[in-house]
């Protein structure tokens, strides 16, 4: 299921902070790293948790001392990660979410994209393709010259916020 963590990782995000600087390309790869790192494994794992994107946060926090552009622009890493937790329902699985405070062993349980089976898997793919086609209508990337900058940086046109700032918006 990528299009379901691409298009509702790109969305939550310009709904949230409407950050045109941001990297959302690594919103996006933060989004599908649990799917990544726990699919390879074939089960829920370290990667599911609240300890992942905390750790990464960290990390990222502790790297990039004194060079703040390195920490803005990787902040969106541990951010995609969040929003991964939040639109797999993670949440919800108390045991998973909350390792290690439970105390608990993981149980031998699939990643939630697997558990929910392939109708609703196949339903929430289409809602991603949904949510980018209106992604990229909404930041202009059917324009050439935008879909080129936010390729190669990750940013959406500031026209995009203040039609001022740039071309018109969308």
């Amino acid at each position: 299921m990528l299009l379901w963590f691409i298009g509702t990782s790109l969305v939550a995000m310009w709904m949230t902070f409407r950050d045109p600087a941001i990297d959302h390309r690594l919103v996006v790869l933060g989004a599908l790293l649990p799917l990544a790192f726990d699919g390879v494994v074939g089960r829920v794992w370290f990667f599911h948790t609240l300890l992942f994107p905390i750790v990464s946060l960290g990390l990222v926090m502790a790297t990039t001392v004194g060079r703040r552009n390195a920490r803005r622009r990787l902040l969106a890493l541990p951010i995609g990660v969040f929003w991964h937790l939040i639109f797999d329902g993670v949440w919800a699985e108390r045991s998973i979410f909350w390792w290690p405070l439970d105390g608990r062993a993981f149980a031998r349980q699939s990643v939630p994209v697997v558990e929910r089976g392939i109708w609703t898997a196949l339903l929430l793919e289409a809602v991603g393709l949904v949510l980018l086609v209106w992604a990229v209508k909404r930041f202009g990337l059917d324009d050439r010259e935008r879909r080129r900058q936010f390729l190669r940086y990750g940013r959406i046109d500031r026209g995009i916020i203040d039609p001022g700032q740039g071309r018109a918006s969308c």
